[in-house]
């Protein structure tokens, strides 16, 4: 086991980092100020995205700095999960760049879905367009009325009627649907099967946005800010009707799909979080050594030393356990790393959030404005500690896992 970055990887990571300090830094303050001051609220059907974004995903298309958290070297750069790891933490010191290079959640997983159980004409209507960065895509799972941390919950149905799929069922904090490139989802829902498991009545099904039935009924605000021009929606599925082709593997298969969709997905999320975490300490020191208060520059204040130290340690140590989860999923593949994977979901959100804190405190009200990304790396780190299953879940797989060991079932 060693973290060491290929010759492929390090090239890949050098121009990632050229790219972000070059032309996404320069440019990102003055794209969020437009996006707050033309998408002032929820209304995402007034939505507009900044044309420089379209300028940068061109360019960092031209330089092969596409689509980099794809394994298929036929249709990206082929990265292992461990190399890319590498570049997701660059990406996490921005909130603008995974979408400037397309691998932007939930765009990222969904095309993973597409990529691994899609049939021939699914990828060619939606995963190319995906692939081009053309449009956007959405992942339709938690639902209002239920408690969404045991998945089996969930209320919205998928049933079959000839040569269709009857959808209903009520969805929210579908991330990505405010977007207006927005065109497809994959909307999970009980399949009912008396002769199945309860982990084999579910399904994944491909919902073009247009079709009859479907209906965005709000935009959710996370800590009063609507995450324009990308919004998480609550939508309506009422009647709704696919052809059949639009299942993803068959029907029943949703948990068994999702598992392969989140895996790499964790590893992603993780990243971005050190990532930022990294980018708010270093914004944390610059301020606290150049302000001062009572003779001295706050640095040196109230333990603000010590602080730097934790975060420090803090982030490394969520560094190396997502490098070794990465490295083992690459080695023996998502299932036998299951712990990792589940530890690096805790782990890294909580650091970032922890991080982040320290670094407010010393920026002191500036900290809560919009005026540094702080509030931003605030909110995704608050965020990630409840999406993709929330923290106390994570914590009940490793446990199970680890009491399995002993050989007890309890």
């Amino acid at each position: 086991m060693h973290f060491e970055l290929s010759e492929r990887g390090q090239d890949y990571l050098a121009r990632v980092k050229a790219f972000i300090t070059e032309q996404i830094e320069p440019v990102e303050a003055a794209f969020w100020a437009e996006v707050h001051h033309k998408n002032p609220d929820g209304n995402w059907r007034n939505w507009t995205i900044p044309a420089v974004l379209e300028e940068l995903k061109g360019k960092a298309k031209a330089q092969g700095l596409w689509n980099l958290w794809m394994p298929d070297a036929d249709l990206a750069a082929g990265l292992t999960i461990a190399e890319y790891a590498h570049i997701a933490e660059q990406t996490g010191r921005s909130l603008l760049a995974p979408t400037v290079f397309n691998c932007n959640a939930p765009d990222t997983g969904n095309m993973e879905v597409l990529w691994r159980y899609g049939t021939e004409a699914q990828k060619e209507r939606w995963l190319k367009p995906l692939l081009a960065g053309e449009i956007r895509s959405v992942f339709c799972m938690t639902e209002p009325e239920v408690a969404s941390s045991d998945a089996t919950n969930m209320q919205a149905t998928a049933i079959v009627e000839g040569d269709e799929i009857v959808l209903n069922g009520r969805k929210w904090w579908s991330s990505g649907i405010g977007d207006p490139h927005c065109k497809i989802a994959i909307f999970m829902a009980h399949t009912p099967n008396a002769d199945a498991g309860r982990h084999s009545q579910h399904s994944m099904v491909l919902v073009p946005l247009d079709t009859p039935g479907v209906e965005i009924e709000r935009m959710l605000p996370v800590f009063g800010d609507y995450d324009a021009p990308h919004g998480h929606g609550e939508v309506t599925f009422t009647n709704v009707r696919v052809p059949v082709a639009n299942f993803i593997g068959g029907p029943g298969q949703g948990f068994s799909i999702a598992q392969g969709r989140l895996g790499p997905g964790r590893i992603h999320h993780c990243m971005r979080c050190i990532g930022a975490a990294e980018k708010a300490l270093e914004l944390m020191i610059k301020r606290g050594s150049e302000r001062t208060a009572f003779g001295k520059p706050i640095i040196n204040l109230g333990g603000n030393r010590e602080r730097v130290a934790e975060a420090r340690i803090a982030i490394d140590q969520a560094r190396l356990l997502t490098l070794y989860a990465a490295w083992k999923m690459d080695a023996v593949g998502t299932f036998a790393a299951m712990t990792e994977i589940s530890a690096i979901k805790v782990v890294a959100p909580n650091v970032l959030q922890q991080v982040v804190d320290m670094a407010i405190q010393i920026y002191g009200g500036a900290g809560m404005s919009r005026d540094t990304p702080l509030t931003g790396f605030f909110a995704q780190a608050r965020s990630l500690r409840l999406a993709d299953g929330p923290d106390e879940v994570h914590k009940g797989v490793i446990a199970k896992i680890e009491i399995a060991k002993q050989g007890f079932k309890l």
